[in-house]
């Protein structure tokens, strides 16, 4: 092929791509990798939907409280709160991240850098202390402190994360408990792992629990981390307490929904777990 040739025939490709008829390959400088956190992350960090959707939840949870707190016989923590519980004082339990602390920095991060999550990196990001509150979040901490409620924060950041994760909500002004210490980390004690009734169970032996905030099925039950079906039954069990003494705060970009689809499976490649969830979510035929 002479050159002449070639040329009038990359100039005819180029015509007909400009025509629509023929795609051009993709360029690197034409934009950045596909990656599954785009939407649910854009959405946790930029839209005026997401901070109503946190508003509207804490503004509810605020009325459940002054609810809770008049009725003696209301528990927010129904499968560990035991014997005499009337009489206790009061107190609520939060998960921090995505619950109370935004880390959308660190989901960006993630995602513009093709990595997936590690200890080694998040314990990083926590010690940075720069997550901010979610929207709603303090106020209700400190309207529910205000009202003599005690807040114990029982979240899965690792126990060595737990002084950097008190710096950074006392930063923010979130109550910091008094002579009580209300963070309760993950393997802080032999039993303390990722399911939370052990730590709840903790809280309730000298408070009565007026509500639990989370934004994740295992912040309210230890059944997260069954199959989708095992999950879906869990819920339905306890389905008339969401709303009510359960408060649950949106997270589409992770979380024990995103692992069940390949069974919690960590070893599984991106690829294997990106098909999983591809398969089971259902479209219409078309």
């Amino acid at each position: 092929m002479t050159a002449i040739t070639r040329g009038r025939m990359l100039t005819a490709m180029a015509g007909l791509a400009l025509a629509g008829t023929v795609p051009m390959p993709a360029r690197a400088q034409d934009g950045p990798a596909p990656n599954d956190l785009l939407i649910a992350t854009l959405w946790m960090q930029r839209s005026v939907e997401y901070k109503a959707n946190c508003l509207t939840a804490f503004t509810l949870a605020r009325m459940r409280f002054d609810e809770a707190l008049a009725n003696k016989s209301w528990t927010g923590a129904p499968n560990e709160q035991k014997g005499d519980f009337q009489n206790l004082p009061p107190a609520v339990i939060a998960d921090v991240d995505e619950t109370l602390l935004d880390n959308s920095l660190y989901q960006v991060w993630m995602m513009k850098n093709d990595k997936t999550f590690s200890l080694e990196t998040w314990s990083k990001f926590c010690a940075t202390r720069t997550s901010t509150a979610i929207p709603g979040a303090l106020e209700f901490c400190k309207y529910a402190d205000s009202k003599g409620a005690k807040i114990f924060y029982i979240t899965n950041r690792d126990a060595k994360d737990k002084d950097a994760t008190r710096q950074n909500m006392e930063k923010l002004g979130f109550p910091m408990g008094g002579n009580v210490d209300v963070f309760m980390t993950q393997r802080e004690r032999p039993d303390w792992g990722g399911a939370k009734s052990t730590r709840r169970a903790v809280v309730t032996k000298d408070y009565r629990v007026l509500l639990n905030l989370g934004d994740n099925f295992g912040d309210f039950d230890d059944a997260y981390r069954g199959s989708e079906a095992q999950r879906l039954a869990a819920f339905q069990a306890n389905a008339e307490r969401f709303g009510r003494e359960w408060i649950m705060i949106a997270n589409p970009t992770y979380g024990s929904f995103d692992t069940a689809p390949y069974g919690h499976d960590f070893k599984k490649s991106r690829a294997e777990q990106r098909k999983a969830k591809h398969d089971v979510l259902q479209a219409w035929p078309g």
